[in-house]
């Protein structure tokens, strides 16, 4: 479980995040029509290894990418090619980790390509507002249950779904350390949050059927029935009433 008490250990952990938001940032501003989806992975790679960081992506479980890169259908874990091209009009989820003296950071964003259709629009803004909520109700003395309540029942509410197949999760030393954190569930379940607890909370929503299946890689998540997908995360860290938002 990623627990930090120690001011050098909060101090490491802010600057893996910083780094994180850095590479999300510049990648926002290049990502246009025609970039490839391995130029963004290279770019990313470059700033991660700029900062004296390293991907906390790369070869993780045999993945062969410092960036997920999902486009439109693909929900999450899209691995970047040369022959993958971005288009006007698409969203592009990009997931960035790094990790530097011990800790890592883990955020994602999608972002809104040239002239996206309304529908796709609302969807990436429903998706940013349920990290929101969910986010904001990670406070001392809540449950993991209660982020994932607040993420659903927003998200249902402007009809689109949450995928359910993977969820949110601690983090620290290592990069996926308990407690889960489902994008579903029940207020008032699961673990009890406390002070100094890292996690990182992402929804995945799409516009479709909460389904998802995997493409012939073995990596790639695309949405059950070809609907478009959004992906937003933030690692934050419990602090009273007030979560900090490492990666903000």
């Amino acid at each position: 479980m990623g627990i930090v008490t120690l001011e050098k250990d909060v101090t490491a952990v802010r600057e893996s995040c910083r780094i994180v938001r850095k590479v999300l940032a510049e990648l926002a501003q290049f990502i246009q029509p025609g970039v490839a989806t391995a130029e963004i992975d290279a770019l990313g790679r470059e700033i991660i290894r700029s900062e004296g960081a390293v991907p906390s992506f790369l070869n993780y479980n045999g993945y062969p990418a410092a960036v997920c890169v999902s486009i439109n259908r693909e929900v999450v874990h899209g691995i970047p090619s040369a022959e993958r091209i971005v288009e006007d009009g698409d969203i592009v989820g990009i997931d960035v980790g790094a990790y530097k003296n011990g800790y890592h950071g883990d955020a994602a964003d999608t972002v809104m390509v040239g002239n996206v259709s309304p529908e796709a629009g609302r969807l990436v803004e429903v998706t940013y507002e349920a990290r929101n909520l969910g986010i904001a109700a990670a406070v001392r003395g809540n449950r993991t249950g209660d982020i994932g309540h607040a993420v659903q029942t927003y998200v249902e509410a402007n009809g689109f779904s949450v995928v359910q197949r993977f969820i949110g999760h601690g983090i620290g030393r290592k990069l996926h350390e308990s407690p889960p954190v489902p994008n579903y569930g029940e207020a008032g379940m699961g673990m009890k949050l406390i002070d100094g607890l890292l996690l990182a909370i992402e929804p995945m929503v799409n516009a479709g059927t909460a389904e998802v299946s995997f493409l012939q890689d073995g990596w790639t998540v695309v949405t059950g029935d070809g609907s478009l997908s959004a992906h937003a995360e933030n690692t934050i860290m419990i602090n009273g009433s007030h979560p900090e938002i490492l990666t903000a």
